[in-house]
């Protein structure tokens, strides 16, 4: 499995020859000017909620590529008066399989709404079981004891969590949450992007480390095997 990173919260993954694309929001981020949104390729677009640091280039990608969006009703219904394919509406709790895997929608801690101030339904995360690996992508979220859930259910490889505090959950509430996910290393989301989230990239990565987890902080446009 392939990981790129486009900034905030988006990352493309590559699962066996399956491109899956999560929270597109790339054009406003003035951290990500020299990613190239017209090469970003996309067969499906999982949205964790509408708002518009997530949802920003969905609408361009959706239609070039003719992605499948994938997500909560609210946010696909919304897409799809847009002109983009909307077929696979869930909601919290549900199971859908996709070609290159499973795709289960679990609760986020956060709130949702839609670009133009229109409900967006609940906020969620997302648990991929692939035959590759098997993760946890949360969202924007506060730390929640639903996570225990996670790791009840489910045995995953790594866990894709906000450390950005003020709007999510901070470092100390992702390493509890990677804790709570059973997960040793977990990559890091939704922060530096705007002043009320910027980081100390050093220091999360110790503090992550005197607790006996691998934080990983990675470059925009950057790739990692996982």
């Amino acid at each position: 499995m392939k990981l790129t990173y486009y900034g905030h919260s988006c990352f493309l993954a590559e699962i066996g020859g399956t491109k899956v694309l999560f929270d597109p929001f790339i054009r406003p981020n003035e951290l990500a000017k020299n990613i190239d949104v017209e090469k970003i390729g996309a067969d499906f677009i999982l949205l964790s909620h509408g708002h518009g640091d997530h949802v920003a280039d969905v609408e361009e990608i959706g239609k070039r590529t003719g992605a499948e969006l994938v997500g909560m009703f609210e946010v696909l219904s919304w897409f799809e008066a847009k002109g983009l394919k909307a077929n696979y509406k869930m909601n919290l709790g549900g199971k859908i399989q996709l070609p290159f895997g499973t795709v289960k929608l679990v609760p986020a801690a956060h709130s949702s709404s839609m670009p133009d101030g229109s409900y967006g339904g609940l906020a969620a995360g997302f648990v991929i079981e692939t035959a590759e690996k098997n993760f946890y992508f949360a969202g924007d979220t506060a730390l929640t004891y639903d996570m225990k859930l996670i790791n009840e259910r489910h045995e995953l490889d790594f866990a894709i969590l906000p450390i950005g505090d003020n709007f999510t959950m901070g470092v100390d509430d992702a390493i509890e949450a990677a804790n709570w996910v059973g997960v040793r290393q977990f990559i890091g989301m939704h922060y530096d992007t705007f002043p009320p989230i910027k980081i100390d990239h050093d220091a999360a990565r110790e503090q992550a480390t005197q607790a006996g987890k691998e934080l990983v902080l990675m470059a925009i446009g950057s790739t990692m095997e996982l």
